[in-house]
């Protein structure tokens, strides 16, 4: 059960309180900064039980959050959105059918639905086939425009060396298998095979890969980014480069055709395979305001999209929900609506709902940069004391059991499932990761040694980061508070009998030479 947290005034106060001992950090993670070499002052740290700040460490500093920034997305839209929210997908039309022939355009309509899928299509193409059209004689209008821009992937810059990988999709209203493409190589007899799904019209996969003796866990060190190169007769080869280790399977999604070839090739591959045709070509417009509804998708309920962005850490799920925040209106009926004002960019109003909420919340905003809300960003930045705002936000929100059930559980799932297996804290705390290449972070609930709830904020803004080096800060952090007996803050915790090596003994901390690669 959890027990009642301050108000964020008090937590404000808590954080400022001139004691000594709550800036001094715990040995266990002073002594992993040292053998590391990380200095100190590359970590910001605010723990929080009850009334009390055991140990708050440069926490009104903005950090870089890395993917702790998604619990401020996914506390936000379960609050503002409800948890009845659901992102549709509609065909619509204002076409006439006569016989089996729709006279006119079909319109695609996207509405931020975080599960459309070929699954999805083929059952709304399939709801077309039963009211008895099988000939669509105008257009299929591939409606984006519920977010402003529509593409927001257009001109942007690569994030990193790996633009296929999911990770880097950058989402819009309508899309599909996040545009993914699902690989499977086999290597066997010194030939590699190859095969794709979903099935599109006009798109093969081939490869000029070599392959060499090296080993199948370590495929993808001789992985080179895949291109799609046009074909002279309109359709698509997707080359796949670098090489592949001999005797070895690997099934890999990438995302590198243009969503919108992408999905006119998957609507027309799947409406033939029907029984239906459609000669005019595909274009990106507008649904008009008459148009009647032909078919529908409707995505999960909001907990469960939060629980499927918040465990793995999907940052187009992320993106998604941050957008739908400034685009879209809870509905009881139909899940979601489109709000008016479309001409206002969305990245903007979806701005300026965050910090409205954050603000009658008592949470001050100062410093606060958002960019995408699911933390795969240079620029976003939080305090610690924002940060931990947040999850008291959460522990007193309608929908608390919904936040914290989406938050990775140590060593038991998600991204969290293969740490600290031996800590105290396996199995009881929930903590939301983030790293980047010179980003670790941490944040949520950490249960001390008597059951009493902590609030856990603990952020490593540095180029030392990498090989695990600071996870394993993180690691002690937790471990440190999840043995905390109820002594005054600041003051070292007895060590939990009959859990041996733990980061709460500092004289079992690895040496510099012997840090082990966090997974």
């Amino acid at each position: 059960m959890f027990r009642p947290f301050p108000s964020l005034a008090a937590l404000t106060l808590a954080a400022w309180l001139p004691l000594p001992a709550l800036a001094q950090l715990p040995e266990p993670v002073a002594g992993v900064l040292r053998s590391t070499a990380i200095p100190e002052s590359a970590l910001s740290v605010l723990v929080l039980r009850g009334n009390d700040t055991v140990l708050s460490h440069l926490a009104d500093r903005p950090m870089q959050p890395a993917s702790t920034m998604k619990l401020v997305t996914t506390l936000a839209a379960l609050e503002q959105l409800g948890p009845v929210f659901r992102g549709r997908t509609e065909l619509r039309t204002t076409a006439p059918l006569q016989g089996d022939a729709l006279q006119g355009d079909l319109v695609l309509r996207g509405g931020a639905d975080a599960d459309f899928s070929t699954e999805a299509l083929t059952t709304m193409l399939r709801s077309l086939r039963n009211q008895g059209i099988r000939r669509i004689e105008g257009r299929l209008v591939i409606d984006r425009q519920l977010f402003n821009p529509a593409r927001l992937d257009l001109g942007v810059a690569p994030f990193d060396e790996y633009p296929e990988a999911y990770y880097n999709v950058i989402p819009d209203a309508l899309l599909v298998n996040k545009n993914m493409l699902q690989l499977d190589l086999r290597a066997d007899g010194g030939r590699l095979t190859l095969a794709m799904q979903p099935e599109l019209e006009g798109v093969t996969v081939a490869s000029d890969m070599t392959l060499t003796n090296a080993d199948c866990d370590k495929w993808e060190d001789g992985w080179k980014t895949p291109e799609a190169l046009p074909q002279a007769d309109g359709g698509i080869k997707v080359m796949l480069h670098g090489s592949f280790p001999k005797n070895c399977t690997a099934n890999y999604a990438i995302n590198v055709l243009d969503r919108q070839e992408y999905l006119d090739r998957l609507f027309r591959f799947t409406w033939k395979r029907l029984g239906g045709s459609i000669a005019a070509p595909t274009v990106e417009g507008a649904t008009p305001p008459e148009a009647r509804l032909l078919a529908e998708h409707v995505a999960r309920a909001l907990p469960e999209v939060v629980r499927d962005t918040n465990k793995p850490s999907d940052n187009a799920l992320a993106r998604t929900l941050f957008l739908s925040l400034g685009a879209l209106a809870p509905d009881p009926l139909l899940g979601s609506r489109p709000q008016p004002g479309s001409a206002v960019l969305t990245l903007a109003r979806t701005d300026n709902v965050i910090r409205a909420w954050l603000r009658a919340k008592g949470i001050v905003d100062t410093g606060l940069v958002l960019e995408n809300g699911s933390g795969l960003s240079r620029s976003e930045r939080i305090t610690p004391v924002q940060m931990a705002g947040v999850l008291q936000a959460g522990l007193r929100s309608n929908w608390a059991p919904e936040f914290m059930a989406s938050m990775p559980i140590v060593a038991v799932d998600g991204t969290m499932r293969r740490r600290l297996p031996g800590s105290p804290a396996a199995g009881r705390a929930r903590l939301k990761t983030g790293s980047l290449k010179n980003v670790v972070a941490l944040a949520g609930y950490v249960p001390d040694a008597g059951g009493r709830q902590c609030v856990l904020v603990a952020m490593v803004n540095s180029e030392l980061v990498s090989n695990g080096r600071g996870r394993l800060v993180l690691d002690a952090l937790v471990d440190w508070v999840a043995r905390l007996d109820g002594t005054p803050p600041g003051f070292p915790p007895q060590p939990v009998q009959g859990v041996p090596g733990q980061f709460g003994a500092p004289s079992r901390m690895p040496a510099p030479a012997q840090l082990p690669a966090q997974p």
